[in-house]
């Protein structure tokens, strides 16, 4: 059925009700922090009618010009030059059909469905992409870390041939924060899109990456929403043609299979290679798969306003919130709209509400910038592309904080950063965090990467510190086991799926708590005058002193 082209608008009753909740600052912040803001703003974004919010369609342009919108109303500026946008040139590539994957040996020929077996997509900006009896080898983790004395890679020519890759590090079911790789908590090296960049920078032709839910944090159902219909990139002068021809996913029945026709078992060969010195395992295999895609240019959009500060507003605080989800993500079905209505239009309508409530309280000494970022889910685009191309230079931002998903399962008695331990905005967290009396308590799940997986990434990787913290699972009303089942629910149902849709019902307690702490974070950071730094030996320091060299 085709969607109208109509634009939500709020209704009079909805604003009027905004502006008075606002009227009522918080207690200790000075916060006037809009409950109903935050919840118009999220059932708007998170409606049908928006599509799902996929960069580079109908969605995103009644996302990004609902934003400017609630921007300017809530006493934001334009932040780029006048313009409440800043474009971000991108490539759609959408596979057409269901291409299979052929895997061919002495016991014959084996076929891998789309979808059910396995999911690839190419990088390459080309209207059809061949793997040819390309010779498969086992990989291990396929990492390659001289700092941490561990090559998969150690004495292997890859070129032209097709990698077969765990998911995760070596050490990530680890019970402690020790080991080669941190123990339990993922390092980059984990992370997927690490473990292709280093199949092509070994000239590997393709790389397929063995599912497994626990290592990976994630159900098979997310990297199948996620790795199927339109696939956006970073437009580049080469095309991807330094990429390998297929990237791509099997799931661990199929991996299993795969494995055992090349007389290997997964379990063995994972165990061995969670080891120092692990050599690669040739399968005696050979893969084939033509992937015919269309090609498509879009520009997409970040929105972008800043509040400018009164004594120095060339000094510059960011909130930063993507705005983009998956649109359409299913090909039948009665709903076929992932809404994406947790993640991540609460982290978007975060970003009006602190707006408006910044606004409210006055412009600070610095400025504070809000940054709407498109194209998180497609790899961090946006915020990569605002990092390498910042409208406010990055040697005089001071810091910020990401919103990926606020918190909807009711208020809690505890309070996490992800990554914790990485910069002096610690200390500024740990202030916010009493001020609500809240126990400050370690990361729940840092095998997941999540430090990895969002947009303040992008900006830490390039010096700036910045924070991504969240009200943790130990619930007023029902302790850490209600929590982890909230969590768990989510994750196994509606996550990156079209169940993640806006509910009446749920209890913003817990959000509003999330929110004061962030405003408390934002507002000191723009009132004071100290430059937080990454701690020494943090593998961001160098670069942000570098940038500060010549300040």
């Amino acid at each position: 059925m085709r969607l109208m082209r109509t634009f939500l608008l709020p209704s009079a009753a909805m604003l009027i009700a905004a502006c008075t909740t606002a009227g009522t600052p918080d207690s200790g912040t000075g916060a006037q922090i809009s409950l109903p803001t935050l919840q118009r703003v999220t059932q708007q974004l998170s409606a049908d009618e928006f599509q799902g919010r996929a960069p580079g369609t109908e969605g995103e342009t009644r996302t990004v010009e609902l934003l400017a919108r609630e921007f300017e109303r809530a006493g934001l500026q334009p932040g780029n030059d006048g313009s409440w946008f800043q474009d971000v040139p991108l490539v759609e590539i959408t596979a057409q059909g269901s291409p299979s994957l052929r895997v061919t040996g002495t016991g014959g020929d084996m076929n891998f469905a789309y979808r059910t077996d396995m999911v690839g997509a190419s990088y390459r900006v080309q209207p059809r992409v061949e793997l040819s009896d390309s010779e498969i080898v086992f990989v291990g983790y396929g990492i390659n870390a001289p700092e941490r004395g561990w090559n998969d890679y150690e004495g292997l020519d890859v070129r032209g041939k097709t990698v077969i890759i765990l998911v995760n590090d070596p050490d990530w079911d680890s019970p402690t924060l020790e080991g080669p790789f941190n123990g339990r908590a993922m390092t980059y090296y984990g992370r997927w899109t690490y473990k292709y960049e280093e199949a092509a920078r070994q000239g590997a032709a393709a790389a397929f990456i063995v599912h497994d839910t626990a290592p990976a944090a994630y159900g098979w159902n997310v990297v199948e929403n996620s790795w199927t219909g339109p696939q956006l990139y970073m437009q580049s002068a080469d095309g991807g043609a330094d990429q390998t021809a297929v990237n791509g996913w099997l799931t661990n029945e199929a991996a299993r299979r795969l494995l055992s026709a090349g007389g290997q078992d997964l379990d063995a060969l994972a165990r061995a290679a969670r080891q120092s010195g692990f050599r690669a395992v040739p399968l005696g295999l050979r893969a084939s798969m033509t992937v015919d895609q269309t090609i498509r240019t879009a520009q997409s959009r970040n929105v972008v306003g800043i509040l400018p500060g009164t004594a120095r507003p060339q000094e510059y605080v960011l909130y930063t919130a993507h705005w983009d989800h998956l649109g359409i993500c299913r090909e039948e079905g009665e709903d076929r709209i992932c809404n994406g209505a947790v993640d991540n239009a609460t982290g978007t309508a975060a970003l009006v509400a602190l707006a408006e409530a910044h606004a409210r309280a006055g412009r600070p000494d610095r400025s504070i910038v809000f940054i709407a970022v498109t194209a998180e889910e497609s790899g961090l685009l946006g915020s990569a592309y605002y990092a390498a191309n910042p409208i406010y230079p990055l040697e005089r931002t001071v810091g910020g904080i990401n919103i990926d998903s606020l918190t909807m399962h009711g208020d809690a008695r505890d309070f996490y950063a992800v990554g914790a331990g990485k910069s002096e905005l610690d200390a500024y967290l740990e202030r916010a965090v009493a001020a609500e009396n809240l126990a400050l308590t370690p990361e729940p799940s840092p095998q997941a990467g999540y430090y990895y997986r969002s947009d303040h990434f992008s900006m830490a990787k390039l010096g700036v510190p910045m924070v991504y913290a969240k009200l943790g699972p130990d619930l007023v009303n029902g302790g850490r086991a209600a929590g982890d089942a909230w969590q768990a629910e989510y994750r196994a149902s509606r996550y990156h799926a079209p169940g993640d849709e806006y509910d009446p019902g749920w209890d913003w307690s817990g959000a509003m708590k999330e929110m004061r702490i962030f405003y408390r974070l934002g507002r000191d950071l723009a009132e004071g005058g100290e430059w937080p730094n990454w701690y020494e030996g943090d593998e961001f320091r160098a670069i942000r002193d570098r940038s500060q060299a010549g300040m």
